[in-house]
């Protein structure tokens, strides 16, 4: 059981740690682009977008992997133990929508949680990081 706690607490580590990391270039470099404000909360969002699909590949190749190895669960459902389909199943955890089409079983139930309660808080942390960026220029014309 702590093997899966601290397996589970590396990988939320990896993922927050690269999207600090994300939202503070973004911090540094937009600014110091020759080109419009706009522009660059545009290319915020894709940089952020590419970071959460980045973080998203993370979990995916995490369950990809725990499926396949003895004693960490699996998943099952409209699940043929691709990487697709663990990325698939990383997408909808993270983002908490959650179709059901896939279903964890035994310990990747807890990953599936973790993802989904990660994915939220990193979301969230984006949406404020941009509105603030876009309240600094929003009359910037």
């Amino acid at each position: 059981m702590v093997v899966i706690y601290l397996v589970n607490m590396l990988l939320v580590g990896i993922v927050v740690t690269g999207h600090y990391e994300c939202l503070y270039r973004i911090n540094r470099l937009t600014p110091r682009l020759p080109m419009h404000h706009r522009l660059r909360i545009v290319l915020g969002v894709i940089l952020a977008v590419t970071a959460h699909i980045f973080e998203i590949w993370v979990f995916g190749l995490a369950f990809y992997w725990m499926n396949k190895a003895q004693g960490w669960g699996h998943l099952e459902g409209n699940y043929s133990g691709s990487l697709v389909d663990s990325v698939y199943f990383s997408f909808t955890s993270y983002t908490t929508l959650g179709f059901g089409d896939i279903v964890p079983h035994g310990d990747l139930r807890f990953l599936a949680g973790l993802e989904a309660l990660t994915g939220l808080v990193l979301i969230t942390w984006t949406a404020s990081f941009l509105y603030l960026k876009m309240a600094h220029y929003w009359n910037e014309d």
